[in-house]
């Protein structure tokens, strides 16, 4: 390239140049790219200085305007520690070279001057800041919030498939001990964003307190917190047999996957899917091949809505004193007899409460829904949930007592740089139990993906809102 712009002139420069600039932004970032393009605007005038024909100003004066223009290129500390900069000056000063041989400098006209750019960059500053609020206060009512027609047609849909799977339950199983079918989750709390597409259904399993006990998972050799098991008591005085339960015990235990599996037959294989269509008005589908069980639903049936998708999730429930346990073989993995303690309750309810004491402001679940779009909507962020992001808002609020509509903004760009701290560490404690550390389940990948992500968001939050 360098021989064919010897022969056609600048043009072999130029294509670097701009072959360069579509590259910079992967390697350099966005700061980055604004330095390399003012170098190049810098060289690029040089070059164009170098065939222009003469004039009559002075020589000292040109040379003097010249080396004032590559004064434009002012030093980064990113760059710095990258070596960029040095790089980039050496090509601006080898170029200059090349102008200085290929034309004197009395012949080079006189470039426009740079106005100073204090005042200017201090009204671009504030007008970023104007515009990230007006931008984030735009994305939480357009990408956020959900409009009440879409939120009340998904919560139709999930009771009126939990009533025909709970009549099924009682007429194939009717000696089944089982509790009302209930809606649960980000739908049921208004706390889900973007769209209303998934949604969980609680089944609850009625145990005799007398015959179970639930024992922590602290106590138990797995050591994990969240991790519970459901021990089978009395066996001298009520041997098995006396609870309808005891038909999925495993080693004195309760078996999450044996009533997981049992439950799955049941509603994913014995159930006439299709002869409902009629009476829901939309066509719903077993998820196969999943450990969890999970029905997928399509169309809502007024026809204006026949090409959204939903998902509803089947959870069995065990409630025992403080505990609110649930089969989640996904989260479990392969220890078939372990049930998960979910804090999702106490985390929502306190993030309420809080809100209602400071005169139901709401900025706690409106940084919270926020967050969550975001993650959504960010590829790189999606593995963190809702469970991730509620514990660092409850860190939060331990931290800043100000939670008004006006201080919406700030509270949004500190939970960043909290969640960037807590993948530093590679540790976010749970809220309710600080033991628990929400960021196991991540690999190095994972952290350094987000983490850099987050990190370019603190310099650039608009980045999160496109």
């Amino acid at each position: 390239m360098y021989y064919q712009g010897k022969r056609r002139g600048g043009d072999g420069f130029a294509a670097v140049i701009d072959f360069l600039l579509s590259n910079a932004r992967l390697v350099l970032g966005v700061g980055g790219v604004a330095v390399l393009g003012i170098a190049t605007l810098a060289v690029k005038r040089l070059i164009e200085r170098a065939g222009r024909p003469p004039d009559d100003e002075k020589p000292d004066k040109k040379m003097t305007d010249s080396w004032e223009e590559l004064s434009l290129v002012t030093p980064s500390p990113k760059l710095l520690r990258k070596g960029i900069e040095g790089v980039v000056m050496k090509q601006i000063t080898a170029a200059s070279k090349r102008a200085d041989l290929s034309q004197p400098p009395e012949l080079m006209p006189e470039p426009q001057r740079p106005e100073p750019d204090t005042t200017p960059r201090r009204k671009r500053l504030d007008l970023c800041v104007l515009t990230f609020q007006d931008r984030l206060q735009q994305y939480y009512r357009t990408r956020v919030c959900l409009p009440p027609d879409e939120v009340g047609r998904a919560q139709q849909r999930a009771l009126d498939i939990a009533t025909e799977i709970q009549a099924f339950l009682h007429s194939k199983h009717p000696d089944m001990p089982l509790g009302e079918m209930t809606l649960a989750g980000s739908l049921l709390d208004d706390l889900q964003v973007v769209k209303a597409d998934h949604a969980c259904l609680m089944v609850p399993l009625q145990l005799e307190p007398s015959l179970w006990s639930p024992i922590a998972g602290e106590d138990t050799f797995l050591g994990h917190p969240q991790f519970c098991m459901l021990r089978r008591e009395n066996l001298e005085y009520f041997p098995r047999g006396r609870s309808y339960w005891d038909r999925y015990l495993l080693g004195g235990y309760l078996s999450s996957k044996l009533v997981t599996e049992h439950l799955g037959k049941s509603v994913m294989e014995f159930m006439n899917w299709p002869s409902l269509v009629g009476t829901l008005e939309c066509e719903v589908r077993p998820v196969l091949g999943s450990p969890e069980l999970k029905l997928e639903i399509h169309g809502l049936g007024d026809g204006a809505h026949d090409d959204e998708r939903m998902y509803i999730s089947i959870l069995p429930t065990v409630r025992l004193g403080e505990f609110t346990l649930t089969a989640q073989p996904e989260i479990t993995g392969a220890f078939d007899y372990v049930w998960y303690q979910s804090l999702y309750t106490r985390e929502t309810a306190l993030l309420a409460s809080l809100d209602q004491e400071a005169a139901g402001s709401e900025v706690r679940r409106k940084c919270l829904k926020t967050l969550k779009a975001v993650c959504r909507n960010c590829p790189a962020l999606r593995k963190l949930t809702g469970s991730h992001l509620s514990n660092v808002i409850l860190h939060l609020c331990e931290k800043e007592s100000d939670w008004s509509e006006a201080a919406f903004v700030d509270r949004f760009q500190q939970a960043i740089t909290e969640l960037i701290g807590y993948l530093e560490i590679g540790s976010l404690p749970s809220y309710f139990k600080p033991a628990v550390n929400l960021l196991h389940g991540f690999t190095e990948d994972d952290i350094d993906e987000m983490g850099f992500m987050l990190y370019c968001a603190v310099t650039e939050p608009e980045i999160l809102l496109i």
